[in-house]
């Protein structure tokens, strides 16, 4: 049985760990207000240019943009959001797992797989599992920063314009509220016929993104030419996505620790508090010991 020091020493211990959580539980409701504000402050802008993007793809264009187009190249580019700090739940595990699934699904289709890393737990488990990594970046801060972003996933843009990967898939993040955060796996390239909002609907519907719910086809009036229109709405259709996944995995990753540091201060409570009443009863029993000498010697000095 632990002598009272050395339980003292342990309730000291949890004692420091508890402060610990609590000041980064304290952090984290501080950042996550800001995170969640850009988060949804981006998703207008994303779901409009992702609505426009759709309705391009029913269209008849007299210039059919190289996104718009399918290949054989038999090689799927994915980009994989995580967080580049840990302590979040299983957040990245989660996105992580979506990961494992899919590439599994395409090597067995006889495809294989190129990816861009955005984050230190994506990168470091991307490496780990011996993935093809052509691009990341890391270090973002609490704010997307959307030139370091397009710096990372131009790689995958250039490759796709010249043929060299057939599709380009995004695994990140959903925030749907603090409590709740829920991995995303979906297609940005080629652009499909008709496209949902993925941080907008709900999670059973994510995998049927390849259609739009629209009775009349669409047409559009292009000035000065559909080329120079395309081309730049669709560059921005990317830009957009790829920011708004970076917003929710950061808004989310917020929330997830808010959440895991509650729980492990919690948790650091309980343990303190069975701590204390194993030092009591040791102590207790210390003192009774200790009265039981003294009266047993007593006992035998007046015998």
């Amino acid at each position: 049985m632990a002598t009272g020091k050395e339980i003292r020493g342990q309730i000291k211990s949890f004692e420091n760990t508890k402060k610990i959580t609590k000041a980064m539980e304290m952090v984290s409701v501080s950042k996550m207000r800001k995170a969640q504000e850009r988060m949804r402050a981006a998703r207008p802008y994303s779901e409009k240019i992702r609505n426009i993007a759709a309705n391009l793809g029913k269209a008849n264009p007299e210039y059919v943009h190289a996104f718009m187009k399918t290949n054989d190249a038999k090689v799927a580019g994915v980009i994989v959001v995580t967080t580049d700090k840990g302590l979040c739940g299983g957040l990245n595990t989660n996105v992580l797992r979506a990961v494992t699934t899919k590439l599994r699904e395409l090597q067995s289709e006889g495809v294989s797989t190129e990816a861009v890393a955005i984050g230190n737990k994506g990168l470091g488990f991307l490496n780990r599992v011996g993935a093809k990594v052509v691009s990341h970046v890391t270090q973002l801060g609490d704010k997307p920063q959307l030139d370091r972003l397009l710096g990372a996933i131009k790689v995958q843009l250039d490759a796709y314009l010249e043929g060299r990967i057939d599709a380009l898939y995004v695994a990140s993040t959903r925030f749907v509220n603090t409590m709740k955060q829920e991995p995303l796996f979906l297609r940005l390239l080629p652009l499909a016929s008709g496209l949902d909002d993925p941080y907008q609907m709900g999670a059973e519907n994510l995998a049927k993104t390849s259609e739009v719910k629209s009775d009349y086809s669409w047409d559009y009036i292009y000035e000065p030419d559909a080329r120079s229109v395309i081309d730049d709405l669709l560059v921005r259709y990317v830009e957009a996505l790829i920011y708004q996944s970076v917003a929710e995995s950061m808004a989310s990753e917020q929330s997830a620790r808010m959440v895991a540091m509650k729980a492990a201060t919690d948790n650091a409570g309980n343990v303190i508090g069975e701590l204390k009443l194993v030092y009591n009863k040791t102590r207790q029993a210390a003192i009774t010991k200790e009265l039981s000498e003294i009266v047993s010697g007593a006992a035998a000095i007046s015998g």
